[in-house]
């Protein structure tokens, strides 16, 4: 069924940005849209709103959870909505024509944000889980 307004000024109608789609510790069948180069350690909600607010986007967050996502912890709750459109159809802003768009501007700016960069060695441990699949693959051939 279509939306119920074609108008993209409003809420239904912004697209919609989960912290899954950035997130470089899963993979694309578990959800990731970008590639793994580019994409963020397991983003949060609250970076993605800041980094499209600080970019002077109309941006809102809701309480929902991406169907891929196992994990129902607080911090991989929540869904981003983001309007790209005004009402007569132009863009909000030239630099992002679409998702994608939004999508590599938000991967590459959240490990610019301080919480980030002040935390230092926080993901080594999961990185060593990376590597033990790697080894299995080896096994195969």
């Amino acid at each position: 069924m279509a939306h119920l307004t074609q108008n993209p000024a409003d809420k239904e109608r912004f697209i919609c940005i989960y912290p899954i789609y950035i997130n470089n510790k899963k993979t694309l069948a578990e959800g990731r849209r970008i590639p793994y180069e580019k994409g963020v350690d397991n983003p949060s909600c609250a970076e993605i709103r800041d980094v499209l607010t600080a970019a002077g986007l109309n941006v809102y967050v809701e309480n929902k959870m991406h169907p891929r996502e196992w994990n129902r912890d607080v911090q991989f709750r929540g869904r981003v909505r983001v309007q790209v459109k005004q009402a007569d159809g132009s863009l909000c802003q030239d630099k992002f024509t679409s998702r994608k768009d939004v999508m590599f501007y938000v991967a590459e700016m959240i490990p610019k944000l301080k919480t980030r960069t002040q935390k230092s060695g926080g993901g080594d441990t999961s990185s060593q889980q990376g590597e033990g699949g790697k080894k299995s693959k080896k096994k195969k051939k």
